[in-house]
Formats: structure tokens, sequence, C-alpha cells
């Protein structure tokens, strides 16, 4: 018997000590994922894990990332960079880009999606949602606020400024570092990890949100279409 069959094992004894049918295997595969930030099901069909390069995207980019300033207004007063979550994307590809709207330039990581916006975890977002609990990722534009320690290091909290992201403070939306968001989840499990609606990278990138989305700038979520 292996280490993940035997850790298995144990969650699997514990959660039956208190916790009945159904509901005793939502609970033993929601401590599995929060454990290891996979769920302990077999790896699904692969997903892509390259983007090509595409001059007509990345003019997409730069485009929302100027309409999305425009909308926001005098509430964003910082307008170099601005980021932007293309949901569209499954977890596997890069799809949380910082714009630099001064260089012209994209930068593009991993980021984690809500669990509730993917209960069967397929590596696709299947839906937003703004409502509290449902551990949902969140469309719309934020402004980032200030740093703070929290439950996985120093993060950033957000501000939702519309009205599908509007419970964002009160959810506890925000960005910050998680071992599930890791590049090296993809190659053993086939996508990342889920978040409980929180924008979660890499802890090896995270900083590049630290340094590029500090206080008073945009960040924007949707499905990107060009």
């Amino acid at each position: 018997m292996n280490r993940r069959d035997i850790l298995l094992g144990g969650l699997a004894a514990g959660a039956a000590l208190t916790v009945p049918g159904t509901a005793h295997a939502r609970n033993l595969a929601r401590a599995f994922e929060e454990a290891f930030g996979v769920p302990p099901a077999a790896t699904p069909p692969a997903l892509p894990v390259m983007a090509e390069p595409n001059p007509a995207y990345d003019a997409r980019l730069l485009e929302i990332a100027r309409r999305e300033l425009q909308r926001a207004g005098n509430v964003v007063w910082r307008h170099d960079i601005v980021g932007i979550a293309d949901f569209a994307r499954p977890s596997t590809l890069p799809r949380f880009h910082f714009v630099n709207l001064e260089a012209g330039t994209i930068k593009s990581f991993h980021v984690s999606h809500g669990r509730g916006s993917d209960p069967a975890h397929s590596g696709f977002l299947q839906a937003f949602s703004n409502v509290p609990g449902s551990e949902a990722t969140s469309r719309g534009a934020y402004l980032t606020c200030e740093w703070y320690k929290g439950k996985y290091g120093t993060s950033v909290r957000l501000e939702g400024l519309d009205p599908d992201n509007s419970n964002a403070l009160d959810r506890a939306i925000v960005m910050h570092p998680a071992d599930y968001a890791r590049e090296d989840y993809i190659t053993r499990f086939g996508r990342l990890g889920r978040s409980e609606g929180c924008f979660a990278m890499s802890p090896a990138h995270f900083n590049e949100a630290l340094w590029n989305l500090s206080g008073g700038r945009l960040l924007y979520a949707d499905r990107i279409e060009v």
C-alpha cells in the first residue's frame, strides 16, 4: 500500500466516525483536497499546457485593460498595469495576465479558480458566482487594496467594483499564493487545485502580483473572447 492510499484511508476512517452516507463522501473528498490540493479521483483526460503565440489575443488583452480602466474611472489611481484573469482558458494554461500599458507588454502566469465554479474539478471554470458560501470565482473588475498576512502568507485584498463581484470583501476574495497552484501539480494531476473563490497563484510567482498589482490598480476577471 502506498503513502497516498494510507493517508486516504486515514481520512476515511476519521470521517466515518462522525459523518454518514453521502455527507461522509463529500467530507472525505474535501478533506483530501484541502490536505493535498487535489481530489482523490483519477487524473482526467489531458488538457492543453501550452498556449501558442497569438497577436490578436494579446491585442484583445490590451484593449480590455484600457476599456476597464476607463470604465472604473477615478476609483483606480494607478493606470500603468492591469491584471486580467481569462477563465475561458483551463487551469493548465497561463491565464493571469499582467498587462503593462506603458510598455505594451504582457506577462502571463497560472491561477486557480474556485471549487464552486468547477464542482467536478474538470480544470475549466463552469460558472461564476457572487453568492456568499458558493466558493466560486466572481467575474468583473476589482480594485486591489492593501497587503496583509493571512492563512497563505502575504496576500492582497480585493474590492469588487461590479454587481457580479460586490461581495468580494465580505467573502474574503483575495489574491494569495498556494501550493495547489504550482505548475508541478499540472504534471502530477492534470490540472491545478481549486481555491475557495480566490485568485491563487504559485508561491514561486506570487511576487509578480505583489510587484505589479499593489494597492490602487485594477484586476479584471471574465471569459475572454477574441
